[in-house]
Order: structure tokens, then sequence, then C-alpha cells
């Protein structure tokens, strides 16, 4: 049985900024034990932090309460797994092979030689690969999902490269571990990884989308025959439809309420003769059914690239995401498609024992958790303390196990998460230092 092991992650999105503290248990088991939050506006554009210090500022905030959760102290992070997203994430298909020598068996090292050859890809001068997923492999003239062991002459495979931006990653390590000196333990595709936990196997084999409907982004991911085909990332989401009723003289927190409570995604059959505040209620149920139906039909677009049809998603679509919760938005995309739509859940096997969030905002970071969590093998948490102690005695007992008090050792990460950033704040309060805010 695997070591138990405690993991971190974070999704820093256009609306909010949400991190988790797990342990992970035998047969790919993950306890969720803590989650913080903070709501997230004009930081975050399009999935792109624009504003590194008052990020790191919030993320500070964040990591210093779970420190504090029973469930977590006197461990301390010092590492983060971190979801990607945002409106340059997509996918560019690429075809690799390498010639081998006849009877050549396929083991990992030749695989991760073609990964890398894919991955070497030259590509937009303005876009970074930043994963290469696999469709299916070519080995000799047999297809096939696993390689390694067959036997062939050579080896083939397309792949689809996952490209973004640089100025998503680079603001993220500014972010986090410039800033706050805390670990990157790695990068996770956030729509892969929500994929591999939201989507059922055989959803995946017939043809399924998956469809991630944010604040101001909505990624979509086609699968087919067991593997991905499409990924794209739309600049369209919820706040689209918030900004719309705002132009109706309100403000954008009163127009979210508005959209929540009465706003539906489908027009009603008679039209509305309510009045707020002398704007009429019709008037805003239009500019809602305007924008979900610009969105559905960008959402649906997506399969035409994709190069397929309709008929090729037997399985329909899967919905997650803030933006998603429109009344009606399932609906309208059944009536669009003709095709079965369901909200996606987490699967048994990831359990959360506390958050302040309904469940159905946990989605993203729990699968960038899980997704780093079982594919290394990293620690994200320590214990402070122990193994710095001297030894006592004959000698012959372990070092740093004294029942008595134990002193702290030093985070790595250095001061505390604010004592930077309150001796930046003093000093430009008192003109000892300038303003290096790192705003993009």
């Amino acid at each position: 049985m695997k070591k138990e092991r405690y993991v971190a992650a974070i999704e820093i999105s256009s609306s909010k900024i949400i991190a988790v503290v797990g342990k992970t248990r035998g047969a790919g088991q993950l306890d969720i034990i803590a989650s913080e939050q903070e709501k997230n506006s004009e930081s975050v554009r399009y999935g792109i932090i624009k504003n590194p210090e008052e990020t790191s500022m919030r993320i500070a905030r964040i990591i210093e309460r779970l420190e504090r959760k029973p469930s977590v102290a006197p461990r301390e992070i010092t590492g983060l797994f971190v979801g990607l997203s945002g409106r340059s994430l997509r996918s560019i298909s690429t075809e690799v092979s390498i010639n081998l020598p006849d009877d050549t068996e396929i083991t990992e090292e030749i695989i991760e030689r073609l990964k890398n050859q894919a991955l070497s890809t030259a590509i937009d001068s303005s876009l970074e690969v930043v994963d290469a997923v696999p469709r299916v492999y070519v080995v000799g003239k047999m297809e096939t999902a696993s390689p390694k062991g067959t036997i062939g002459n050579s080896i083939s495979a397309t792949f689809d490269l996952i490209v973004c931006r640089p100025e998503i990653r680079k603001n993220l390590e500014r972010t986090i571990s410039d800033k706050i000196g805390v670990d990157v333990s790695g990068y996770v595709v956030t729509a892969l990884s929500t994929a591999q936990v939201i989507l059922t196997p055989e959803e995946k084999r017939l043809g399924c989308m998956l469809v991630d409907m944010g604040a101001e982004t909505t990624t979509v991911s086609i699968y087919k025959e067991g593997h991905l085909v499409y990924f794209a990332t739309l600049p369209l989401g919820g706040r689209h439809i918030t900004n719309d009723v705002a132009t109706l003289n309100f403000l954008e927190d009163k127009a979210e309420e508005i959209k929540i409570s009465v706003g539906n995604a489908i027009a009603r059959e008679t039209a509305s003769t309510l009045n707020m505040n002398g704007v009429k209620m019709q008037d805003v149920s239009n500019l809602i059914v305007a924008r979900a139906e610009e969105i559905v039909v960008n959402v649906m677009e997506q399969i035409t690239y994709a190069g397929l049809k309709e008929s090729s998603l037997p399985r329909g679509l899967v919905m997650i995401g803030g933006g998603s919760k429109l009344n009606g938005m399932i609906e309208l995309l059944e009536q669009h498609t003709g095709l079965p739509v369901r909200r996606g859940q987490l699967p048994s096997y990831i359990s959360i024992e506390e958050t302040k969030s309904p469940l159905s905002e946990m989605i993203e970071v729990a699968s960038v958790l899980y997704s780093g969590a079982m594919n290394t093998e990293t620690e994200c948490l320590e214990t402070p303390g122990n193994e710095d102690l001297p030894a006592t005695g004959t000698g012959n007992e372990p070092t740093g196990t004294t029942p008595e008090k134990t002193e702290h050792r030093q985070k790595p990460k250095g001061p505390s998460l604010f004592g930077k950033l309150k001796e930046k704040l003093y000093g430009m309060v008192t003109g000892d230092v300038e303003d290096n805010s790192d705003i993009i």
C-alpha cells in the first residue's frame, strides 16, 4: 500500500481563487480535507493574471487560512499543483514517427522519445506547448492505444499539442513562486484533468463533449474513440451575461443577483410585465436569452471545427462551471443539439470532508489536485520541526523524536507569507521603496 501523502492545489479563475489540501489513500482514493477561496474579478482577466501583486496577496491569505485549519496544522504548504486555463489554451494536432531496427520491442524510453519529438514541433512563436496528448499509436502497421511491449520496425502517433500564451505560466510563476515563495509542484491543464475524473470511459469511446462554462471563458473538450480529438477555449462566459444586464443601469453585483434569481436562458412564452426600479424585466430577459444563445451557438460550432457532426457524439454533452448554472442553460443546449446533456459531478473516489463551497464549484480544483497526486509522488506539505534536533542519550535513539517541546524548522519559503508584502507596503508609505507591482 502506498504511503499516505498530503497534496495541495490551486485554481485561479476570473471569478475566484480556490485552493484545497488533500490526502491520498490506496487504490486511487483522494480525500480533500480543507478548502478556502476568495472572490476575484479585476486582477485576473480571461484566465490570465493581470495583477500579480494583488493576486499574490489573495493567495497568501488563502494559504494562511488553510494552514490554520485543524486538519492541516501544524503542516505547512510548501508546494501547489496549479491549474492551467485561459482563453489562449487550445489544441494543435501533429504527427510524429520514429524508424527502428527490425523486431524492436517498444519500450517506455521509445514512447518518451516520440512524445519529446511531438513537444518540439515548431508552432506559432506567440504560443508555447504545455503538454502533448496522444490519440493513437501505430507500431509497424498495427494501431494500438498501448504500444509498450509490442514489436515493430517503426512507431508513429498523432498528438494533440496543448498550447497557450507564455504569459499564463510566466505570471503564475511570478505570482506563486516569486512573490509568495511557494513551489509550483506541477502545472495541470484543468480541462484535461476534469475530463479524466468526470467523463466515463464509455462517454470517451462513443463520443462526447465536456463544456466548462466559467465567468469569462468557456472551455470545450471533445472525446471520441477513447481519446481527446479537439480542445478550444472561447472568450465567452457567465460574466458577459451579467455585464449585459448591468447595461440597464444596475451595478454588477445587482445584475448578477438578478441573473441568478430570475434569469433564464430560454425565452418565456408570454412577455413579462414586471418592473424593477423602472427597468422592464422583459428587457432583462431579452438580454439574457440573446447572450445565452450566442454562447450555445459558439459551443456547438466547435463540433464542426473538430471535423465532426452532432451524430458523432451520441453520449452528448457534460456541463460544469459556474456559468452553466444559469436557469435553462442545460435545456437550451438540448434544444439546439438534440443530444443528451448532463451536469458533471465528482466521482466517489474523490471525497470532500470539508468545504464552504458548493460541490459544483470544487470540480476543477479537485480534478487538478487528483491529477497531480496520482501522476506524481510529490508531497506538498511539510511538518516543521523534528529532523533538525540534535540526538541525545546513548546516540542509538532516532534523532528528532524527543517527546519534549520541538522547535519548528523555518519554512524553506523564508519569511511568513505576509512578511514581504507588509514590508513593501510599509516602504511604499514611507517612500523607501518603489511600487514594483508587476501589473501587465
